[in-house]
């Protein structure tokens, strides 16, 4: 028998389309092995506030199409300070909370190896748009993410052709170029910004817009990873130089909004409960992943010290195609 009684579960960063299906299913699956679960809200500001409520198979019920988390989430300051970090640990004794299940990114991880140090077992599922956790191929909220960029730079370019533009979109991503890359390659974009990878204006744009007019192109598309930035600027260069009516548009927050789609949510499911499988056998301090389309789960400690690689053939792919 399990030691594991009672499992809490919070949604910490940014928001990300599946962490509601991942919710789901840390509950159904806790309450089918006997656990009762704990809901935090608002990530680690529940903890440090006490912000907790209990959580049946109804809590979850009508939720797994939905974007967004029920449970709410933040960014905490406070929680990376020591006293922070005591007052959560406070409060899931308190709670009689045996083990914690953490779903979201790579500082939500960093969270959970700080409680581990003060002895609360931790299980961290992966959930950001960004796709950056490098001990997992996929991220929940990646593939929505995609899937809603896709759609408004779909439509995007339909004015862009309608009025001979270049269009220049930021995308989001943080520090990595996943989302643009893939994102580009799925619109067509003409030149892909990413942070993985230096860039020259005039040998990455400009050069490539000139030798595409001369074969009778006359709309453009240039898509610049968040981490890249500079969208305006990089626009108003295009403009000067080139002579083409040239718009930048800064997608937003809006690609982590949404329905999840079909992928987010099966991957919610089964990474949620791989997550309550592991504390059924006594088995925590772990991050799950995907790996070569297996679901898997590593050490914290290990995980948190992998590096991720964007793959240089998405690059190539990229390149070669958009002429």
């Amino acid at each position: 028998m399990s030691e594991i009684k009672t499992v809490g579960v919070l949604t910490s960063g940014g928001d990300a389309p599946g962490m509601n299906p991942a919710i789901r299913a840390v509950v159904r699956r806790a309450i089918y092995h006997g656990m009762a679960v704990k809901g935090i809200k608002r990530g680690y500001n529940g903890l440090i506030e006490d912000d907790i409520v209990d959580m049946n198979l109804r809590s979850v019920s009508e939720i797994i199409h939905r974007g967004g988390t029920i449970l709410y989430t933040a960014r905490s300051k406070e929680f990376m300070t020591e006293e922070g970090q005591n007052k959560a640990v406070e409060t899931c004794r308190r709670h009689g909370i045996d083990a914690l299940i953490v779903i979201g990114g790579d500082g939500s991880f960093r969270g959970c190896r700080a409680l581990a140090a003060k002895g609360i077992k931790c299980i961290g599922i992966p959930g950001t748009i960004d796709n950056d956790i490098a001990c997992s191929d996929y991220t929940i909220g990646y593939d929505t993410a995609l899937n809603t960029a896709m759609e408004m730079i779909d439509k995007l370019r339909d004015t862009t052709q309608s009025h001979e533009r270049c269009s220049v979109v930021e995308v989001m991503g943080r520090h990595s170029g996943y989302l643009a890359i893939n994102t580009g390659i799925a619109t067509g974009a003409l030149c892909i910004l990413i942070p993985e990878k230096s860039f020259n204006v005039e040998r990455d744009i400009l050069s490539r817009m000139r030798e595409t007019q001369a074969q009778g192109k006359k709309n453009f598309l240039i898509l610049v990873a968040e981490g890249v930035g500079q969208v305006f600027k990089i626009a108003e260069e295009i403009q000067s130089k080139t002579g083409i009516e040239t718009r930048a548009t800064v997608l937003g927050h809006v690609q982590r909004g949404g329905s999840p789609s079909l992928r987010d949510r099966v991957m919610a499911s089964q990474m949620a409960v791989k997550a309550v499988e592991l504390l059924s056998n006594d088995k925590y301090n772990r991050i799950i992943g995907m790996k070569y389309d297996r679901i898997v789960d590593f050490d914290i400690e290990d995980a948190l010290s992998m590096e991720k690689e964007l793959d240089p053939h998405l690059i190539e792919v990229a390149k070669v195609i958009s002429i």
